[in-house]
């Protein structure tokens, strides 16, 4: 059976950056660096997307083009069964992410269909926060529109890589990228936004210690998509000839643009309205729809945030759903069409206790955390971390020499950096975010 291959190297790109380019840029991003010291912050997180960043992505492509397999199957067949777990874990952390990361698309989606009817109380600040409360709280809608979120991935998934995962990123990716824009230049013309614009531009290099560089290590790891298997799987659908660094090098550029315009988006907006830069996950569905409230033309601009915000997190569930869907396909020979419902089905029913946790599940607790905590954290602190750990390791001691060979196209392009990218392989990555996990237990 011949394996599906991406059908242009552009559609490649668009898709390894939209896994990349997800809710984790967009609304995590400039959380963070509202509450981390922003320009500070931003400076750190660029310079470690453009030397681990890239080393792994590369890596990770690497090793799916070099076995043309899934996770699993590529880490058995290109280092034995010894290596196998590194792909279990990847492929338990996409089930683990997409089971919680759904759910808040289905926020997304709800605040499309709410911002649309006008039912949002964006004039009267004050009841946002309770009214945000209420969906997440609620027992029937928040799963509904999860339900309809997790049957848009599957949906794109079903019709395979390239009529379906490519063809629609070659559709999203340019219109996130125009949305996005649309949006920053409204933010930045606001009075008062230069504020909010040199507090995320300027360093203040004051701010820069050990739990800020662990937070911008973190977001940068999260936001690449690596440690799960995504860049695997899509790298095994790579051509022979293309050129995996230069792909690597857009990739990470694309994605942190997004990062740095999310950052320009919300945080002069948030300044020149004189909110809290520092208010956490609730920027986006609490004070973003206040700020939206008081600017003109905010009815429009709010529902143009939602489809952006809906499309990124589209663009990363469908790598997410791509991973266990190619292993249950390929290990098993499950036909990808029922691959991708009962894959989709289940991750579905995982979310559901991750919905209830907000709410009437509240109080079902694991080390003191609901469901949807737990779960979260286990990925963050635990299977995530260990994955990037064991693939760093992997492809830097154990078939060093095979990777580089699909770095330099076998011979062919000579790729000058090799020797920087073993030394990040080895020592610095694995280090790296080794220290990330430590800190973030200890802390």
């Amino acid at each position: 059976m011949k394996r599906e291959q991406w059908a242009s190297r552009f559609g490649f790109i668009m898709a390894a950056a939209g896994s990349a380019v997800g809710l984790g840029n967009i609304w995590k991003f400039p959380y963070l660096a509202g509450t981390q010291g922003g320009g500070a912050f931003l400076a750190v997180y660029l310079i470690i997307m453009a030397t681990i960043g890239v080393a792994l992505i590369m890596a990770e492509i690497g090793l799916g083009r070099a076995a043309k397999r899934n996770p699993v199957g590529a880490f058995s067949i290109l280092g034995g069964k010894k290596w196998m777990v590194t792909g279990i874990i990847g492929v338990t952390t996409s089930f683990m992410i997409l089971a919680f990361y759904s759910v808040v698309g289905g926020w997304t989606v709800a605040y499309i269909v709410k911002s649309i009817f006008g039912t949002l109380h964006v004039n009267e600040p004050d009841l946002l926060p309770g009214q945000f409360n209420d969906l997440v709280t609620s027992v029937g809608e928040p799963i509904f529109y999860h339900g309809v979120f997790m049957a848009m991935t599957a949906g794109i998934v079903l019709a395979g890589v390239a009529d379906g995962i490519e063809r629609s990123v070659k559709v999203l990716m340019p219109l996130l990228f125009a949305l996005l824009l649309i949006l920053v230049v409204r933010s930045v013309t606001l009075d008062g936004a230069w504020e909010g614009i040199t507090f995320f531009l300027m360093p203040d290099w004051s701010q820069v210690n050990g739990p800020m560089i662990s937070a911008a290590l973190g977001q940068a790891f999260f936001s690449l998509s690596l440690g799960m298997g995504a860049m695997i799987t899509y790298g095994s659908y790579l051509d022979k000839g293309a050129n995996i660094p230069n792909a690597s090098y857009w990739v990470v550029f694309l994605a942190a643009m997004v990062a740095v315009l999310g950052g320009l988006l919300v945080l002069p907006a948030v300044f020149a309205f004189g909110m809290d830069p520092a208010a956490g996950p609730g920027l986006t569905f609490i004070t973003l729809p206040a700020v939206f409230g008081e600017m003109f033309g905010g009815y429009i601009f709010q529902i143009i945030f939602f489809v952006m915000l809906l499309i990124a997190a589209l663009t990363s569930s469908i790598s997410l759903l791509a991973i266990p869907v190619a292993y249950f396909a390929e290990e098993f020979g499950i036909r990808r069409s029922v691959s991708t419902t009962l894959v989709g089905l289940v991750i579905f029913a995982m979310g559901v206790p991750c919905s209830l946790a907000m709410g009437v599940w509240g109080d079902i607790k694991f080390f003191d955390m609901n469901i949807f905590d737990v779960t979260a954290y286990a990925v963050d602190n635990y299977t995530l971390p260990i994955g990037g750990i064991l693939t760093s390791l992997f492809a830097g001691w154990v078939i060093l020499e095979r990777l580089g060979s699909e770095l330099t196209n076998e011979g062919k392009l000579r790729f000058s950096a090799m020797p920087a990218f073993t030394w990040l392989m080895r020592i610095v990555a694995p280090a790296a975010v080794l220290w990330v996990m430590v800190s973030n237990l200890l802390g």
